[in-house]
C-alpha cells in the first residue's frame, strides 16, 4: 500500500488526483442523480421552510457514497479507517431512509440509532488508539480510564450528529460550518503529527461537501437532508477523536453547537423537567437571526462562518503555544 503522504512523487500525484476526483464526481452525480432523490415537503415550523418544498432532498446520499468510493480507491486504508467509513455510511443511511419516509421517523428511534453508532465508534477508537487526551489549554496529556473515555466518546459522537443535523436549515450553512470545523481539525492533526491516513480521508470528505455546496448555494437546487447532516456530524466527531484532543470539539464546532444544540437543550428541559428557557429566542439560532434580526440567508451563512473562522484561528494558535 502506498503512503500518499510520505512516498512523494507518484504518491503525491495520486493524492492530488483523489481529491479532485472526489469533488468532480460529486458534482457530476449531483447533476445526474438529483432527480431520483425524494422531494422535500417544506418545514412548517422553520422560517421560510415552505420555500424548500419540491426540492430534491437527501443529496447526502450522493456525496457520502462518492466519499466512500474515493476514500477506498485513493486512501491508505486500514482496518480502523474501514470501520469508520462503514459507520459513516450507516449514519448516512439512517438519515436517508428518514428522508425517503413518508412519515418522519420519531426522535427516539433516530436517537437510539445514533447511540448504537456512537457506541461502535467509541469501541473502535479505543481498540486502535490510546485513551490519552492532550489538553491544549494546559499543555498537558492526561490518561482517562477506558470506561470513562468510552462514555465521553459516545456523548461526543451523539451530540455531534444531532447538533449538526439541527443546524441544517439554511442553504449552505451546515456544509460551510462543517468544512471550517474539519479543516481546523486537519491543521491540528498536522501539528500533532497524528494519523496521516485518516487526515487524507478528511480532505476527501471536505472535497465531497464542496461538490455538494456548488449546488446548495443560495438559492439552492437541492438539499443534503438527514443523509448528509448526520454523516457530517459523525465524521466531525471521529476527526475530533483522532486529533488526540477531543475536548477541542467544543471550540472548533462551537457555532454548530450553539446553532443546533440550544434547541435540543431547550426542548429537552421543557419536555422532561418542565423548565422553560430561551422563551424569546427561536431555535435553531439560524431561524432567530433571520426571523427576528432580519438577516438574509447569505448574511446568516457568512456571519456564522466568520465567527467560527475567528474561533478556529484562535484555537490553532492556542494549540501551537
Amino acid at each position: 500500500m502506498i503512503n500518499y503522504f510520505t512516498d512523494g512523487g507518484f504518491g503525491d500525484a495520486v493524492s492530488f488526483i483523489g481529491i479532485m476526483v472526489a469533488f468532480f464526481l460529486t458534482c457530476f452525480f449531483m447533476v445526474k442523480c438529483s432527480g431520483m432523490l425524494p422531494k422535500d415537503a417544506g418545514r412548517a415550523y422553520a422560517h421560510d421552510g415552505k420555500l424548500s418544498a419540491g426540492k430534491p432532498r437527501g443529496a447526502g446520499f450522493i456525496f457520502v457514497l462518492v466519499f466512500i468510493g474515493a476514500g477506498l480507491l485513493f486512501g491508505e486504508i486500514s482496518r480502523e479507517n474501514i470501520i469508520y467509513i462503514v459507520l459513516t455510511a450507516a449514519a448516512m443511511m439512517t438519515g436517508f431512509l428518514d428522508d425517503c419516509s413518508k412519515t418522519p421517523w420519531g426522535e427516539y428511534k433516530k436517537g437510539l440509532l445514533d447511540l448504537l453508532i456512537a457506541v461502535m465508534v467509541a469501541v473502535t477508537f479505543l481498540n486502535f488508539n490510546t485513551n490519552d487526551v492532550y489538553l491544549a489549554t494546559l499543555n498537558q496529556t492526561v490518561t482517562i480510564p477506558p470506561l470513562v473515555f468510552g462514555v465521553l466518546a459516545v456523548v461526543l459522537v451523539w451530540v455531534s450528529i444531532n447538533v449538526t443535523n439541527c443546524s441544517d436549515g439554511v442553504d449552505g450553512l451546515s456544509g460551510t460550518l462543517t468544512i471550517i470545523t474539519l479543516l481546523t481539525l486537519y491543521v491540528i492533526d498536522r501539528l500533532a503529527a497524528a494519523d496521516t491516513s485518516f487526515e487524507y480521508l478528511l480532505l476527501i470528505f471536505v472535497a465531497c461537501i464542496l461538490g455538494y455546496l456548488w449546488f446548495n448555494a443560495t438559492p439552492s437546487m437541492l438539499m443534503m437532508g438527514d443523509a448528509g447532516s448526520r454523516a457530517m456530524g459523525l465524521f466531525i466527531a471521529i476527526a475530533a477523536l483522532k486529533t488526540g484532543s477531543p475536548f477541542l470539539y467544543l471550540l472548533v464546532a462551537l457555532v454548530l453547537i450553539l446553532d443546533g444544540g440550544l434547541g435540543l437543550i431547550k426542548v429537552a428541559l421543557l419536555r422532561f423537567l418542565k423548565i422553560k428557557i430561551l422563551a424569546n429566542t427561536r431555535t435553531p439560532l439560524h431561524d432567530h437571526v433571520r426571523k427576528v434580526w432580519n438577516w438574509s440567508n447569505t448574511q446568516a451563512v457568512y456571519r456564522f462562518a466568520i465567527v467560527q473562522i475567528v474561533i478556529s484561528v484562535a484555537v490553532v494558535y492556542l494549540y501551537i503555544l
